[in-house]
């Protein structure tokens, strides 16, 4: 099982990016995929997911609103837009994978998070 990240990058506050996670060796049916982010000096935290069954998203409360997961089970890759970016929002961001392999509600904790891909980074000035 792979998870790789990519489509960080560098914007100005208010802009826009969309990492990907593109999975490999695995079924999205069968992962909550979720993103979390580290910046600096902090602990990773998580940010939102998406169901592997019926398509239920969660956001953490300071990017609702602001972000999207999404997810393309043709192509087995979940995507975060993420619209109205702020300084505050500079960190790596991570995906993670935790296997489910009967339909899961609600939020996994990190613990439960088997697979993490390698991290995009994302900066955000002001």
């Amino acid at each position: 099982v792979q998870l790789q990240a990519s489509g960080g990058g560098s914007v100005q506050a208010g802009g826009s990016l969309r990492p990907s996670c593109a999975a490999s060796g695995l079924l999205l049916g069968h992962y909550v995929i979720g993103w979390f982010r580290q910046a600096p000096g902090k602990e990773r935290e998580w940010i939102s997911c998406i169901s592997n069954s019926d398509g239920a998203t969660y956001y953490e409360e300071s990017v609702k609103g602001r972000f999207t997961i999404s997810k393309a089970n043709a192509g087995n890759t979940v995507y975060l837009q993420m619209n109205m970016l702020k300084p505050e929002d500079t960190a790596v961001y991570y995906c993670a994978g935790a296997t489910f392999l009967t339909p899961r509600v609600g939020i996994p904790e990190k613990w439960e998070y088997d697979y993490w891909g390698q991290g995009t980074q994302v900066t955000v000035s002001s």
